[in-house]
């Protein structure tokens, strides 16, 4: 369905065994006691894989699709295209319009960032581009093409990419990456894949900030702290949730004896001096996670406070319970959003408070969906 016809709806851990309700990944443990009923609804529908969703001051949600293109959906219940530039998008696989945040004073400067593919004369690479978008959010224009650009893309299968995008507290830019799918990347420091890069987004200087990563799909600033965690999908195990620390190494290494892509190793490898364990790991059996953020506010009452994980085989939102120092108390799965929506790709919390979904199903078949306590 095209965006003008979109239509509104009414609307394994570890160390499991010492830890508070944890349990196997594939399980679905009850809710802890206290939480809140939860209400979904249909925000919009009609999308082909959104990717992320960004709330302005003014509570209008800008939504972006991996196939190309942006949708608004105004305070007053419009959804409406806006119209963008995105001819030179290199959409393949797993790789598109991806990442989406808007910048920090977006009041007074009308600025959003995306990461996307691109492709261009020299070939095709991910690149961080700035837009400002008009009063009536129909239109946005490219005014830092790009920010960030030579970020390296595997131009033959678009396997992973990353592409998620968060400020810092400070004003900082978080840009994730994917490791292409190429065994030297994760750990060789002068490549921009496989990391979590920190940007100033005034100058687009970048650094490398984090590395040993496989594909980095979620990035989520805890509130009233500094600290930051990444959600990064596994091979065949060990979906995980890291703490992020600037220079830390995470431990994915696939580089082969023959220089293949070894996905059999561990997703941290112990055997990798200083490799930083993740907070929560899936274990033996992945679940597909994607996307993160933090439910910060009295009238979540329970679960004030948890971090929440987009899951896309697993169809739903991971809850984990984490400490003051991010250690792991408890994870359970939220039962409304259980297998009724079907892949669940991002998980924001609003400027209002409340927390958008979007489904990833394709088919034009994909939602928005707006998540409140009763």
């Amino acid at each position: 369905m095209p965006p003008a016809a979109r239509t509104l709806a009414a609307g394994p851990c570890m160390a499991a065994a010492l830890l508070v309700g944890c349990t196997s990944s594939s399980e679905k443990p009850s809710v802890p006691s206290g939480a809140p009923a939860l209400e979904v609804t249909v925000v919009a529908d009609g999308f082909d894989h959104p990717w992320d969703v960004a709330q302005a001051p003014d509570g209008t949600l800008l939504v972006d699709e991996r196939p190309g293109g942006f949708t608004a959906v105004l305070p007053d219940g419009t959804v409406q295209a806006v119209a963008a530039d995105v001819d030179d998008l290199f959409a393949r696989g797993e790789t598109g319009l991806m990442g989406l945040v808007l910048d920090p004073a977006f009041d007074a400067n009308r600025r959003f960032y995306s990461c996307q593919g691109v492709t261009g004369a020299a070939g095709s690479s991910i690149a961080v581009v700035g837009w400002t978008v008009s009063d009536d959010w129909r239109t946005a224009t490219r005014v830092a093409d790009p920010l960030i650009g030579a970020i390296p893309v595997n131009s033959g299968t678009g396997r992973h990419g990353g592409c998620r995008l968060r400020f810092t507290p400070d004003g900082a830019l978080l840009i994730s990456t994917g490791d292409n799918a190429v065994g030297r990347n994760p750990q060789d420091r002068t490549s921009r894949a496989g990391k979590v890069l920190l940007a100033d987004p005034a100058t687009g200087e970048v650094a490398v900030w984090t590395y040993g990563h496989r594909n980095v799909q979620g990035l989520a600033v805890r509130p009233g702290t500094n600290q930051i965690y990444s959600v990064e999908q596994g091979t065949s195990r060990d979906d995980e949730v890291n703490l992020l620390r600037e220079g830390g190494n995470y431990g994915y290494d696939p580089d082969g004896a023959d220089g293949g892509y070894d996905e059999s190793v561990p997703m941290t490898d112990p055997e990798i001096p200083g490799a930083i364990p993740a907070v929560w790991s899936s274990g033996e059996q992945t679940i597909a996670t994607c996307g993160g953020t933090f439910l910060d506010g009295e009238r979540w009452g329970a679960y004030d406070g948890l971090m929440l994980l987009g899951v896309l085989k697993g169809q739903g939102v991971l809850a984990l319970r984490l400490d003051r120092d991010g250690v792991l108390q408890e994870q359970f799965r939220l039962p409304e959003l259980e297998g009724t929506y079907g892949r669940i790709r991002t998980v924001q919390q609003g400027t209002d408070g409340d927390l958008y979904v979007t489904t990833d199903n394709g088919g034009n078949a994909d939602q928005l969906l707006r998540v409140t306590p009763r």
